[in-house]
This record gives C-alpha cells, sequence and structure tokens, in this order.
C-alpha cells in the first residue's frame, strides 16, 4: 500500500523571497525527488499546507493509518532524515513509528497528528 509525502513547495521559511527565486518548499521538493522515493512512498508537491510560520513543512498520509505534518525542515539539512522518517511510517500498518525509532526531526518538529478516516 502507497504512503504520500506532501511537500509544500510555497514555503518561505519564514523569509522575505522575491517571486522570482526559487523558495525553500520547492528546493525542499527537488531535493527529495533527487534523492529518490522510499519503497511505497510517492512524493507529491503541494502548494500550500497552510503552517507558513513554521518553515518548510510536509504532510504524511497513507489509507488507514495516522497522518503527520512537519514543519522547520531545512531542504539542505534534513532531506534524509525525512527519507528515512517516511521509510519508517510506510513500513507500519496504522502509520505510528515508535519515538525512539522516528528521526529527531520528527520527534521534535511535529506540527499535527491527524487520525486515520473511518471507512
Amino acid at each position: 500500500m502507497t504512503v504520500t509525502l506532501h511537500v509544500c513547495t510555497t514555503c518561505r521559511m519564514g523569509q522575505p523571497i522575491p517571486e522570482d527565486e526559487v523558495r525553500p518548499g520547492a528546493r525542499l521538493l527537488d531535493a527529495l525527488l533527487a534523492e529518490g522515493a522510499p519503497e511505497g512512498v510517492r512524493i507529491v508537491p503541494v502548494e500550500c499546507l497552510s503552517a507558513c510560520d513554521h518553515g518548510c513543512n510536509i504532510a504524511i498520509s497513507g489509507p488507514g493509518r495516522w497522518s503527520y505534518v512537519y514543519r522547520g525542515l531545512n531542504p539542505d539539512e534534513h532531506v534524509a532524515d525525512i527519507l528515512s522518517g517516511v521509510a519508517a511510517y510506510a513500513a507500519t500498518t496504522d502509520g505510528i513509528v515508535p519515538w525512539r525509532d522516528r528521526p529527531v526531526i520528527f520527534r521534535k518538529q511535529s506540527l499535527a497528528r491527524i487520525p486515520p478516516m473511518e471507512s
């Protein structure tokens, strides 16, 4: 079953970015795509996750799983940790990765945890 890593491409990381400059969120998407998605994961760009004051943001979701929104991610520092965290998430059946098995950024930078939709 495939899980989705949503990456906000409009994020400015709280900085004034000229309209013609590539935004940090788009750089994060490009960096994740360049590394490649873990097995069972698809990477999807989104225009806004409504967490603009928190830096680069991602959301992870999957059928029957808890969903998560993470904030404050840096395209120059966190790509490997994001991919590691989403791989661990994809390996679960319910979306709950034991706390100690999560990358540190997933432990400390969670903005929201959303229960699975009922069928």
